[in-house]
């Protein structure tokens, strides 16, 4: 079974469907909820590269202090943001998966599929009830 790991926050809508997500399809992945158990700089970094998006494109802006803090200012590098994550883990977005296929920020939820290893089992619907994947397993 392939190894899968999901950088979750169970107060999270998206982050929880894209949980069941991964779990519809059969896996049980590793599940950091990186509130409790932040990621390392140097795990940001690797993060990062594997996702091929800028720092900027994984700070989360809604219910962090990013505008206290005064982030959208184009004077912070990207090692300074970085800094700032690993002080405040709520500013990271959510949720970061890794798959042999790939590691992508998950949002929407259904983007996991993409680099899911297995098809999914049976017919899925986020929490708010769109569905997702149809009963025989594919993207709706």
């Amino acid at each position: 079974m392939a190894s899968i790991t999901i950088y979750h926050n169970p107060a999270c809508g998206t982050s929880r469907n894209t949980l069941a997500l991964i779990r519809n399809s059969g896996a049980e992945p590793e599940v950091i909820e990186y509130l409790k158990t932040p990621p390392t700089k140097a795990q940001l970094q690797q993060l990062l590269a594997a996702m091929g998006i800028g720092t900027r494109a994984l700070l989360r802006e809604k219910g962090t202090p990013y505008a206290e803090l005064g982030l959208a200012d184009p004077k912070w590098t990207d090692d300074e943001l970085l800094d700032h994550v690993v002080q405040h883990p709520i500013l990271m977005n959510r949720p970061v998966v890794v798959t042999p296929l790939g590691t992508r920020l998950c949002r929407p939820s259904e983007a996991v599929l993409d680099i899911l290893p297995d098809a999914q089992r049976a017919a899925f619907s986020k929490e708010d009830g769109e569905a997702v994947v149809n009963a025989e397993g594919k993207r709706v």
